[in-house]
């Protein structure tokens, strides 16, 4: 008898203990599938306003903060856009000193807690930019989604997709470049932004089901006139662009890709993110697990060679080695195994989906390379 209760108290503990680990991966697992658009990822520190004074702001000393470029800092209600650390002003040894080059909304006061963010410009292309636009909805499979029309002369258009922790917004940091060369642009909100269609199960699939709303937007863009699309996408929008590239039924339009820090390893995003919320080691397989289990993600053992293998168009992979979201070696792999199709512009200092922010003009030059054939 004793050894029968013992055996069903065992099993009770195990069960138990199971039932713990399958629930602490699917909380792990929400670092990326519930990744809030335009709130920082869990990678991304919050940092302390020191003091602010004549252009200049005083930020807890970290290696966010000695990041090279240009950034938004967004705290609880306020946004500012700060330029690079001033070498005349060396601060302490616990602070950094950067250039502040506006406050757009809200206050900075000494204590409030901030984060660096690739959005440098917030509201509408008219209100920061001072471009002409049209807002209109593009019909999905989901419903009706946002998006921002930047009217241009050309008959390709680009149409630009941001990913994990931005929002569209993102996409202004080149809509002024590509303006004034002329392309019409389609800066797209899908399922889960602000405005658009909730998904089904309420989840981020990291691009896999995403890319439909992409593919509408390529369909609007040709139905209003675009001959050809070039796909701009940031993040898993790097993904969706990759994944409609290929699957469309209008992939014959799309004449190029722009994969700016791309996420070509879903499992190896999801356990970076699930890290940085401290995710003990031999629970990120279980989070992997979850993921699976509640999006119907495949593993990426399965797709591997897909996004070399199902390259059709010229690409510019703009990326660097200090992203620690989606893993730069994978840039490289994909360049390497497509020579004849992809360009590969490296970006050091700069954290996931920022490569403009650490060096804008460089990066502008690189898409006008890139873009001028296209043309």
């Amino acid at each position: 008898m004793r050894t029968v209760t013992a055996t069903a108290a065992a099993v009770t503990a195990a069960i138990g203990a199971g039932a713990a680990a399958v629930a602490a991966g699917r909380l792990a697992s929400d670092a990326a599938l519930k990744a809030p658009p335009g709130r920082p990822l869990p990678t991304e520190p919050r940092l302390t306003v020191h003091a602010t004074a004549a252009g200049r702001i005083s930020l807890t000393r970290h290696l966010a903060a000695l990041r090279p470029g240009r950034y938004g800092l967004s705290g609880d209600g306020s946004h500012a856009v700060v330029g690079p650390v001033l070498s005349d002003a060396p601060g302490t040894a616990d602070t950094v000193v950067r250039r502040l080059e506006r406050v757009t909304h809200g206050t900075l006061e000494p204590g409030d807690k901030a984060w660096l963010t690739p959005n440098v410009y917030v509201g509408d292309p008219g209100a920061a930019l001072g471009i002409e636009h049209a807002d209109i909805d593009i019909p999905g499979e989901l419903g009706a989604l946002p998006a921002w029309f930047v009217p241009g002369a050309r008959d390709t258009w680009v149409i630009a997709v941001h990913g994990l922790g931005t929002t569209r917004e993102v996409a202004m940091n080149v809509m002024g470049f590509l303006h004034r060369s002329r392309f019409p642009v389609l800066a797209l909100a899908y399922r889960g932004d602000l405005g658009a269609p909730r998904p089904p199960d309420g989840l981020n699939h990291l691009g896999e089901t995403e890319w439909r709303d992409l593919d509408a937007a390529i369909r609007y863009a040709v139905r209003y006139g675009a001959r050809q699309v070039v796909l701009h996408g940031w993040s898993t929008g790097a993904t969706m662009a990759l994944r409609a590239a290929e699957r469309s039924g209008l992939r014959d339009r799309v004449s190029g890709l722009v994969l700016d820090s791309p996420v070509l390893s879903w499992e190896t995003t999801l356990r970076a993110l699930a890290a940085a919320r401290r995710t003990p080691g031999p629970l990120l397989p279980l989070a992997v697990r979850a993921a699976q289990g509640r999006t119907g993600l495949y593993g990426d053992r399965a797709a591997v060679t897909a996004p070399a293998d199902g390259l059709r168009v010229p690409a510019l992979v703009i990326h660097g080695p200090d992203d620690t979201v989606a893993p730069w070696r994978l840039s490289r792999r994909l360049a390497d195994a497509r020579p004849d199709m992809v360009t590969l512009h490296r970006v050091a200092g700069a954290p996931h989906g920022a490569m403009w922010n650490a060096d804008p003009e460089a990066y502008e030059e690189a898409l006008r390379r890139f873009l001028t054939p296209l043309m």
